[in-house]
């Protein structure tokens, strides 16, 4: 670990061709809608900078094989900026996501902030090697109080149109919803630094993140236009969707169920 100072889920495939794979299936729609129980969200923190960070990427590219059957879960790995300045910059790296998992720290008896270091529907696991079936369980085996629909379209040759729709049980219920578009099957050759000489491979990394729109008599909506750089393999993204309040992460979704199944 580096140190810096510092029952099953259902979901509905309602329409399903593209999610983001324009190239190959431009002209389809995705839209996926969350079930009634609630989706496991693993937020890794990761760096190319780090040493101890290679095992954490390869638990959650593996994630689903650790796995119990039926199991629902959203990875996503954000990229911090702060070992950017010890001998080798992250490319995915974004000061956003440093604030981000200081802010999933906040009001906690320990506010340290490390790579890697995993989080699940807002709660840190350190214990990641060997508890994350038995929490993705627990998570799983709580009713949501929300509903999530996303839809992914074309947009253009080389864009992609985005909806989220969230509406909670109880129209008093306050949240915040996010919106992020991940990519996998990035390959890193790393030249300094700790990782010197290592090729890195990362799945499920976070490209683009929008949010918080916080929910309004128990409703909220983000519809975002996204153009996509021609080096972003259309075939290996994928978009995100989840709502968070004060007592962590309430439901999860992605566009993943719409992608033909893609090898490790």
């Amino acid at each position: 670990m580096s140190l810096i100072n510092l029952q099953s889920i259902s979901f509905t495939v309602v329409a399903c061709a593209c999610c983001l794979t324009l190239p190959a299936y431009a002209g389809y729609v995705c839209k996926v809608k969350s079930g009634p129980a609630t989706a496991a969200l693993v937020e890794l923190y990761t760096s190319e900078g780090c040493s101890s960070c290679p095992p954490a990427d390869l638990q959650l590219r593996q994630l689903k094989q650790v796995l119990d059957a039926g199991a629902v879960v959203v990875p996503l790995a954000l990229h911090v900026s702060y070992w950017d300045r010890i001998g080798w910059k992250d490319v995915f790296a974004q000061a956003q996501f440093d604030a981000r998992q200081s802010a999933l720290l906040s009001g906690r008896a320990s506010r340290i902030v490390y790579t890697p270091q995993f989080f699940v529907n807002g709660d840190e696991l350190r214990s990641w090697r060997n508890d994350l079936p038995a929490t993705v369980r627990r998570v799983n085996a709580r009713a949501a109080p929300v509903t999530i629909t996303l839809t992914s379209a074309p947009n253009g040759s080389d864009g992609v149109a985005l909806e989220a729709d969230v509406v909670a049980a109880d129209p008093q219920l306050s949240g915040a919803l996010y919106l992020a578009v991940s990519e996998s099957a990035l390959v890193s050759p790393v030249t300094r630094g700790e990782n010197s000489g290592v090729t890195l491979r990362h799945d499920n990394t976070v490209r683009k993140w929008f949010g918080p729109i916080a929910m309004q008599q128990g409703r909220a909506q983000l519809h975002q236009q996204i153009a996509l750089p021609a080096d972003w393999h259309r075939e290996n993204l994928q978009a995100v969707a989840f709502v968070q309040n004060q007592d962590g992460v309430l439901q999860a979704l992605s566009t993943a169920q719409c992608q033909p199944a893609r090898g490790l």
